[in-house]
């Protein structure tokens, strides 16, 4: 799964006096983020550009774009811009993809050691086009940052791949630091707004990734705001720890425009820090949970020591 950030905001509950038009009120003054700018920034940009490389940062228009550019770190985009799938929350273009670029990884590892990274960050669009997946460019990709980078830490975010444990296995085999795949939502509105995925689908991925390597990091992300209640977002804190998953982020999920999913509800800093919180109690070892929270952000400090 990619992440997403939006363009405007829609309330489906908030109506005025004199029409029953859905009104679009003001984003609060907590969600809204720095424009992008200054000259780490810049150089990134032209980076991936003289690369012809995509990073989720753009795509999916994050608002920590600006802040983790500056600090030279980006969320690569692999096997594309073009995903397979129709998920109704994602701003990554739908549609036939390009011929997976086989020497794509190159450029990734190439990119990771210009920008001296410390912690790369792989992700990609779902690829059901192709048997693997894909997982043969992530492994690929892992396998050259190695080479290239070798303190470097990797996180892989990774699709649930159709089921095919084998492509899982191969991306596991190359020994990433970190496995994050994105649970996104709760169970009772899983297949309106991921139409292509299963919720139990995504808790075995999780657990087969533990499963394989008990000391591997493992990940997962939620959005909130699009319909859910807090204790069921508590809920999908349990289940994730049944698969015993490590960390978890928790974000305000923003509509790309109107013709998405619409935003049920602002979730407020408070309610954020409750999350982070609960999930402490639950046993993750660290929670990264606030409105502007996406699954990459401050994704370096997910690896270290527990939270308290």
């Amino acid at each position: 799964m990619a992440e997403f950030i939006p363009l405007t905001s829609v309330s489906s509950s908030t109506t005025t006096n004199v029409s029953t038009t859905p009104a679009r009120p003001r984003r609060p003054e907590w969600l809204k983020a720095r424009a992008p700018a200054g000259e780490n920034y810049q150089d990134v940009h032209k980076l991936m550009r003289e690369k012809g490389l995509h990073t989720v940062c753009e795509e999916a228009r994050c608002p920590n774009i600006g802040e983790c550019w500056n600090h030279r770190t980006a969320t690569f985009l692999l096997l594309g811009d073009t995903c397979t799938r129709g998920c109704r929350y994602c701003a990554i273009g739908k549609g036939k993809p390009q011929p997976i670029d086989d020497h794509e990884p190159e450029r990734i590892a190439d990119s990771v050691a210009h920008l001296k990274l410390k912690h790369a960050v792989l992700t990609s669009v779902n690829r059901d086009d192709t048997p693997d997946g894909g997982a043969h460019i992530f492994a690929r990709s892992i396998e050259l940052i190695r080479e290239r980078v070798p303190d470097c830490k990797i996180e892989v975010l990774i699709p649930d791949f159709d089921g095919n444990w084998d492509a899982l296995r191969l991306v596991l085999e190359a020994c990433p630091d970190v496995l994050n795949h994105n649970i996104e939502t709760i169970p009772r509105i899983f297949r309106r707004f991921r139409p292509r995925a299963r919720f139990a689908q995504s808790l075995e991925l999780l657990a087969r990734a533990r499963a394989f390597d008990a000391d591997l990091v493992t990940k997962s992300g939620m959005m909130v705001g699009a319909g859910e209640t807090n204790d069921e977002v508590l809920e999908v804190m349990d289940a994730l720890r049944r698969s015993d998953v490590n960390v978890m982020t928790i974000g305000q999920y923003l509509a790309p425009d109107s013709s998405y999913w619409p935003i049920d509800r602002y979730v407020t800093p408070a309610e954020f820090a409750m999350f982070k919180q609960e999930g402490l109690k639950r046993g993750f070892r660290h929670v990264e949970s606030g409105p502007l929270v996406r699954s990459s952000y401050h994704a370096h400090e997910h690896v270290g020591n527990p939270q308290h």
